[in-house]
């Protein structure tokens, strides 16, 4: 969110770097723009979100899950010298084709304990996989393609010269990138850290995110709901959404509709956390406390986004603290998360921009398609086909559950057939 920002030491040395604050007009939309295409207001988020977390460096056992804030520079080559693939028995040059023997010397190389002498030309070393190739070899024969009687080995060629062997540094070369700023750490990555002699890993501390419902009509799962009330869905899915993308939570429970009593716990939560979530209260009814809060504070944008289910997402700052007003409906809210909230979301964290990976397979529905905005039907594949819930009811929960994934329909008109091919985005593109 803030143009040219970078990151300065701030304090005394060695002291976390603390970013600068947000500037109020970041969701501000373009003079005379009303509706917004989905990838009008994603490509805004991209261009206009930067980083909002600290730094800190972690122990490399810590460092999973978490955004790097700088490149990983090998400390050491990946291998650190030429090692035999396989176990065999090594020597020097390529063999021709044919019967060859070729006497074996003493001793042999192993993984952790190589061999300290060198193995003269026109002989052979036994060696095992993993071992540092000694001087004198270069090229190594599976033991399977081999007779041995303990003095001399025979086998038949052609083997190419450096056969059955791995050169130094030939996955990373010490003093390279190993893995790139704003990569959010997988356990592959741990490997691979490890494996280039990484301890300390600069890591993006975790960004905090604060989730709240409004509204008189919500009861606590458990309690008692009266006439007109419903149990609160949309908490513990956002706290749970949050958590899967490696963010750390804060559960602000559930405000009614009362504007003093909304505006103190904005208060509180805009000291503790780096985002904050809200379900509805994010329109432009009477009692929409979220967004007439945001308008008072002078930093309040309402998008009204071309997407179904959805539409209407505010944003905002409270305190110098992003808001994302997400609507009321669990589905909508569910939808608006993944599309727009999670990739923001991310961007402030410190991380790439992540685009969820989609894949084109045959539609196992039918469907006329409206132009104008762009659909989110929740579906799931089976044999090889995407299936779509019954039901496109913004109401009906359990089709969340029942889906594995989106399929999402561009912007235009479209008539769709069984057979026809459609976008499907599993969750766990998501990071669900």
């Amino acid at each position: 969110m803030r143009a040219g920002h970078q990151d300065k030491p701030t304090g005394k040395a060695g002291a976390p770097l603390a970013p600068p604050p947000l500037r109020n007009d970041c969701f501000a939309l373009p003079a005379g723009v009303a509706w917004t295409p989905v990838d009008e207001a994603l490509d805004m988020l991209r261009t206009r979100l930067s980083p909002v977390t600290g730094q800190e460096t972690v122990p490399l056992q810590e460092a999973f899950g978490r955004v790097l804030s700088q490149d990983v520079v090998a400390m050491r080559s990946n291998p650190p010298q030429p090692n035999s693939a396989v176990d065999g028995y090594g020597f020097a040059g390529a063999v021709a084709d044919g019967a060859h023997v070729l006497p074996l010397i003493e001793g042999r190389a192993a993984a952790g304990v190589p061999f300290a002498g060198s193995v003269p030309p026109g002989h052979a070393i036994r060696i095992l996989t993993g071992a540092a190739v000694p001087q004198g070899v270069d090229t190594v024969i599976l033991e399977e393609d081999v007779t041995c009687d303990g003095h001399q080995i025979a086998f038949r060629g052609p083997l190419k010269q450096g056969a059955n062997t791995r050169k130094a540094g030939e996955d990373v070369v010490a003093g390279e990138r190993a893995l790139s700023t704003g990569r959010m750490v997988t356990s592959a990555d741990m490997a691979l850290m490890s494996a280039v002699g990484i301890a300390g890993v600069p890591v993006r501390k975790r960004l905090r995110v604060a989730v709240l419902s409004t509204g008189d009509e919500l009861v606590e799962p458990g309690d008692t709901a009266a006439p007109g009330q419903i149990f609160d869905a949309n908490r513990p899915m956002l706290l749970s959404m949050a958590r899967a993308f490696g963010f750390e939570t804060l559960d602000f429970g559930r405000v009614a509709d009362d504007r003093a009593a909304l505006q103190v716990r904005l208060d509180e939560a805009a000291k503790a956390v780096d985002v904050i979530l809200t379900s509805g209260g994010a329109s432009a009814g009477d009692e929409d406390h979220v967004s007439a809060l945001l308008q008072e504070a002078g930093a309040m944008q309402e998008w009204r986004i071309a997407i179904k289910p959805g539409r209407p997402l505010a944003l905002g700052l409270w305190h110098g603290v992003p808001v994302f007003g997400l609507p009321g409906n669990p589905v909508a809210a569910m939808v608006c998360t993944l599309v727009f909230a999670r990739p923001a979301m991310c961007l402030l964290a410190g991380a790439e921009w992540r685009e969820p990976q989609g894949f084109d397979v045959p539609a196992a529905f039918s469907k006329r398609k409206k132009p104008g905005r762009r659909e989110y039907l929740r579906a799931r594949m089976r044999d090889g086909r995407a299936e779509v819930f019954a039901s496109e009811g913004s109401g009906r929960i359990s089709g969340l559950s029942w889906a594995e994934g989106l399929v999402e329909l561009g912007d235009g008109e479209r008539h769709i057939r069984p057979g026809d091919p459609v976008r499907f985005i599993p969750y766990g593109s998501f990071g669900l």
